[in-house]
């Protein structure tokens, strides 16, 4: 078996059936599929049982999140290669067979892949967007003296739709992040831990439909996201992390801590968003992103910015 693919699944109904055909239309055809249906309330498992192709299977649980249903799924899984999908996502017919096409030619060294995507309901590519965010065609490793700023948009890139990883690498680093019920940040704490210890490669070449409008997370958000695990205990990553990229993680985590302190505030948590910039930044990290502005959001002026924002967003429709 080449590919394991694993879609976790939770009241997805409406969604599942298109991404099952985006996988069942693939030109590379040597695969299995294990949706993990994650106590799903909807018919979305009867959707998937009756699905007209003998590669697909279904396993259940009971509700533990996405990290956990991912897990489950590579416990099962037999390829040597693991690809994800999220039920409400599909991929494009050719991402299987030129996602592997490239880690073949890269070689057994390259851990992972990352592809591109078209993001809906805008159905625009964010390829040049990426680009300039210093995300590069090829192999990459992270070394000391690579931009902080760079490795946090190749951990924003590393997506678990649009990424494929070979088997021994996801099991040599634990797979998701499952330690509770996290909804938000448990795959980037998978992806911390391979970026900081393998060799990854990007494709800019969109090849993977991302569907803001149908994720419970989307940019219509009516509060606060969680905090990511890694920011809520990083000491496990930091255990992983090799010596000579020490430095250079703790400059990773003041970005994320930065950039989560800016949505506390927004939402007017400033004391949370305090506490993330006492715990991971100081005034050595003034020229790194959102450090500024996560200033100003960690005190109650920033509350008050995000609310008259919040307000003015309503009275505009926007």
């Amino acid at each position: 078996m080449k590919v394991s693919i694993i879609v976790p699944l939770y009241n997805k109904a409406t969604y599942v059936e298109r991404a099952l055909d985006s996988i069942s239309s693939q030109t590379f055809c040597d695969f299995e599929v294990i949706v993990v249906d994650d106590g799903s309330t909807d018919n979305g498992p009867s959707i998937v049982a009756q699905y007209p192709d003998s590669r697909f299977q279904l396993i259940t649980q009971s509700n533990a999140g996405p990290g956990p249903a991912r897990n489950a799924g590579i416990e099962r899984a037999q390829g040597e290669f693991i690809a994800f999908l999220d039920a409400d996502d599909e991929w494009f017919s050719t991402y299987l067979e030129e996602s592997l096409r490239h880690l073949e030619e890269l070689g057994p060294e390259v851990a992972t892949i990352s592809s591109g995507y078209i993001e809906y309901p805008s159905g625009l590519s964010l390829e040049k967007m990426w680009s300039s965010r210093g995300i590069r065609d090829g192999a990459q490793r992270i070394e000391p003296y690579t931009a902080p700023w760079v490795v946090a948009s190749m951990l924003a890139y590393m997506t678990p739709p649009s990424t494929i990883v070979r088997a021994e690498v996801i099991r040599r680093w634990k797979g998701f992040y499952s330690q509770e019920k996290s909804l938000f940040g448990e795959d980037a704490f998978f992806w911390l831990k391979v970026l900081l210890n393998e060799s990854v490669a990007f494709n800019l070449k969109p090849l993977v439909g991302i569907h803001r409008e149908a994720s419970g997370l989307s940019k219509n958000l009516t509060g606060a996201r969680p905090i990511e695990p890694f920011l809520v205990d990083p000491s496990e990553i930091e255990a992983e992390c090799p010596r000579p990229l020490k430095g250079l993680l703790s400059r990773v985590l003041a970005i994320r801590a930065a950039k989560t302190a800016c949505m506390l505030g927004y939402w007017g948590h400033w004391r949370e968003a305090s506490s993330l910039m006492l715990r991971f930044n100081d005034t050595r990290n003034w020229r790194l992103p959102y450090y500024m502005p996560a200033l100003v959001c960690s005190t109650p002026v920033g509350a008050v910015l995000g609310k008259t924002w919040r307000g003015a967003k309503v009275l505009f429709g926007r």
